[in-house]
């Protein structure tokens, strides 16, 4: 089989350290033949962002839907099935609560805050506060309802994403319910949208170290290398709350459920993570994932082969975490102090949007945007961070790899099979 080679990530770094510096050097007030290079890298950085937002709709409802099928004709939704989706939701609430700790207790996004230096920028400011209020006074009611759309068009074309998800989870269960024809009719088209818009979500990578460049290259043109120190605590906040929920939370269910060594299942699943790490998808992983799960942790293929594939699909508790703190850093940022409530959105949307995010690299930063949206926070406002989005991507991916074989070593331990991780002497 033809060997895929993994696109690195230096183009990456090399346009942030670049984008560091060419905006510190210039300054916001620069200009080349009159034209404003501040609004000229502003209008590059939000069709950047465009281009994200573009595949946000057909990429989540076909990834939903083709997962869900899949799961109800693989006959998932009964013990096995129960089991898995208990994992999947109890440690994705758990690693987003776990962020939540953190980005509140340390605060990253304090730093960030600076006055308004204009009275426009104050008139934005307060329309924005406004904004979010207004919706705070009724999220949780306007929440629920909008759960359920009154026309699925409606919700497609406006990218109402509570509404959007739910009706992909119904459509795709009601899919494995119906005869066989219609049902691969319909699994094979979806799944054919799926792949599609992952292609295109590359040709989009493409220029990632462009678009990368234009939005840090406004940030430093603004700020300064004053921002470092913000996105740098921003970096801390989310690495201890990876690692704390990697090392604590995941640590203490294979120690104390699954009754197994921690240390084995991580010397068993090193070439997985490694590979996860340097390529930053989970997709791109998974042929290593399950040989690690099935040959070196030694689940069995029957288990193996129903909870790597969907949890790959389905189970991105590092990125749910990261998203969290994302949305909670950029109102940090801002200056808005959120009520419980739209916290409690966030936890809520973080927990959904995980389900759907493709498992190919900054695949994140399209669920970000969906969270801003709902809770009314400006779609730029993941330029704060995108700078170490790179290095954070590759983290979070190694803790959705390993949260998945953490399932799969839970799921065979209650089905009481044996001779799971009972050595540790592997060849790497």
């Amino acid at each position: 089989m033809h060997k895929k080679k993994h696109k690195r990530p230096w183009p990456v770094f090399i346009a942030i350290i670049l984008a560091v510096i060419f905006g510190t050097w210039i300054g916001k007030d620069a200009t080349v033949f009159g034209i404003s290079l501040y609004a000229t890298f502003d209008v590059l950085g939000t069709i950047f962002l465009n281009a994200l937002t573009l595949v946000v709709v057909p990429l989540v409802s076909s990834s939903i839907i083709t997962g869900i099928a899949r799961i109800g004709k693989e006959g998932g939704f009964g013990r096995l099935g129960g089991k898995m989706f208990a994992f999947y939701f109890s440690t994705s609430l758990v690693a987003i609560l776990i962020g939540l700790f953190f980005v509140n207790v340390i605060n990253p996004g304090a730093s960030h805050i600076s006055p308004p230096s204009s009275g426009t920028e104050l008139q934005e400011l307060t329309a924005l506060k406004e904004s979010i209020g207004h919706k705070e006074g009724s999220t949780l009611v306007n929440v629920l309802i909008s759960i359920v759309p009154s026309n699925v068009l409606a919700a497609f074309s406006h990218g109402e994403m509570l509404g959007l998800i739910f009706f992909s989870l119904l459509f795709g269960y009601s899919i494995s319910k119906i005869e066989d024809g219609p049902a691969k009719a319909l699994q094979d088209f979806f799944q054919g949208v799926f792949q599609t818009m992952i292609q295109v979500t590359h040709v989009i990578m493409k220029v990632l170290p462009l678009g990368v460049f234009c939005l840090v290259t406004k940030v430093f043109m603004t700020t300064g290398v004053s921002s470092l120190a913000a996105v740098a605590l921003f970096t801390i906040t989310v690495l201890l709350a990876l690692a704390t929920f990697m090392l604590g939370a995941m640590s203490f269910l294979l120690k104390f459920i699954a009754r197994v060594s921690p240390i084995r299942h991580f010397k068993a699943m090193a070439p997985a993570l490694v590979t996860a790490f340097s390529t930053s998808s989970s997709s791109a992983t998974l042929p290593i994932t399950i040989d690690c799960v099935e040959k070196r942790a030694g689940v069995s293929n029957k288990i193996c082969s129903l909870v790597i594939p969907l949890g790959t699909s389905i189970n991105m508790s590092g990125s749910a975490l990261y998203e969290c703190v994302a949305a909670m850093y950029i109102a940090q940022a801002y200056g808005i102090d959120l009520s419980f409530s739209t916290q409690f959105i966030i936890v809520f949307m973080a927990l959904i949007t995980s389900v759907g995010v493709a498992g190919i690299p900054s695949a994140s930063l399209v669920a970000i945007i969906i969270i801003l949206k709902v809770i009314g926070l400006p779609a730029e406002g993941i330029g704060l961070f995108i700078a170490v989005d790179r290095l954070l991507d590759m983290c979070r991916t190694t803790v959705n790899v390993f949260s998945d074989s953490c399932c799969a070593v839970l799921v065979a331990r209650s089905e009481k099979e044996t001779g799971i991780l009972t050595t540790d002497d592997f060849e790497f």
